[in-house]
């Protein structure tokens, strides 16, 4: 975790600066989008590549086959992750109508909830009951504290678009760069691959380090990390090639 000054934690904490950092609204982050697409699209171009060399395929069939996987998996990523953060959305908007309906038809079992959710956070006599009162008066802060405490999900969803965009651009922008060598038709195979190597190594390496630059964690443990990941990606697929080349004799 970042160290903050003590003169920092201070300005921070300053009753107007909370004031004003608390009526802001939530600070939506992309972050795990790009670092899930950028590694998957990096692990999906590589391992193509690393399985059409050790299959012994030509390099313009590793150059098809890269390609081809990488705008279909990066669509189908995109698309699966779009969904995924609309159904959350859907869910908590249903969860929010029921409470609204439960709020409607039987409002003391409902406030009956809101004081033992207090009660178990150790709240108790005088003070219980103006929490409670003060809650149950706004009918959004009401539904709020049902949605978070009683179903603990969160009130404000991801933007489903912006999520799916920079997964996918995430995706073929990084997944790309291992195939970047393939396109230099005067080199041998073995030279491209070992640069294709090479670059996703690199890429590798830069993502989990600039990860760690958001995450506050050492950067050199979160690049080799990611590195050991996508290379035991690419090192099962080129595995699995040359097994396949050799027991149905690919030439």
């Amino acid at each position: 975790m970042k160290k903050i000054s003590p003169e920092e934690l201070e300005r921070e904490h300053r009753p107007e600066v909370i004031a004003e950092r608390l009526v802001q609204p939530p600070k939506t982050q992309n972050i795990s989008d790009a670092v899930l697409g950028g590694i998957d699209g990096c692990v999906t171009t590589f391992a193509v590549v690393s399985g059409a060399f050790g299959a012994g395929f030509s390099p313009m069939v590793a150059l098809v086959l890269g390609f081809a996987n990488l705008f279909a998996d990066g669509f189908s990523m995109a698309v699966s992750n779009y969904e995924a953060n609309k159904a959350q959305k859907e869910f908590t908007d249903q969860l929010r109508q029921l409470e609204e309906e439960h709020i409607e038809r039987i409002p003391e079992g409902e406030r009956e909830e809101i004081r033992q959710i207090f009660q178990q956070k150790g709240f108790k006599g005088a003070v219980l009951d103006e929490i409670v009162e003060t809650i149950c008066l706004d009918r959004k802060l009401w539904v709020d504290t049902m949605l978070t405490e009683e179903h603990g999900v969160q009130r404000h969803a991801p933007n489903a678009i912006r999520a799916a965009l920079t997964t996918f651009l995430a995706f073929v922008f990084v997944g790309s760069i291992p195939l970047m060598p393939f396109l230099v038709l005067s080199w041998e195979m073995s030279t491209q691959f070992l640069i294709s190597a090479i670059l996703a190594g690199i890429m590798f390496f830069l993502i989990g380090s600039l990860k760690s630059l958001f995450l506050f964690k050492p950067i050199f443990r979160s690049g080799l990390s990611t590195l050991l990941t996508g290379g035991a990606a690419a090192s099962l697929a080129f595995l699995t090639g040359y097994i396949l080349r050799e027991l149905f004799g690919i030439v």
